[in-house]
């Protein structure tokens, strides 16, 4: 079972929805911002969550994305970090951070 990262975004029309997808969201992934979370595991952890956000979400008026992070890709920070300088934030899986 091979481990990749997915970035997962959503826009909840419904604050009790969105409270609820918010704690659904983090039993499988790490949140970024407010509603926007990194999962890194198998296809079938992106599945399983995916699975269960849909069953809280009203098709008509949400709106939930899963895009795949490349295994190599170029990354970089633009803007003032968030963290003093040496300081790391080990919250992220290792794979990726």
């Amino acid at each position: 079972m091979s481990t990749h990262a997915f970035v997962i975004g959503y826009d909840i029309a419904q604050p009790r929805r969105l409270q609820q997808v918010h704690r659904a969201m983090c039993k499988y992934a790490a949140p970024l911002e407010y509603s926007v979370f990194i999962l890194v595991g198998s296809a079938e952890d992106k599945s399983r969550c995916l699975t269960e956000t849909a069953k809280l979400i009203n098709v008509g008026e949400d709106d939930v994305r899963c895009y795949p992070l490349p295994a190599r890709g170029f990354q970089c920070r633009i803007g003032r970090t968030s963290l003093p300088e040496g300081i790391q934030w080990t919250g992220l899986p290792a794979a990726i951070a």
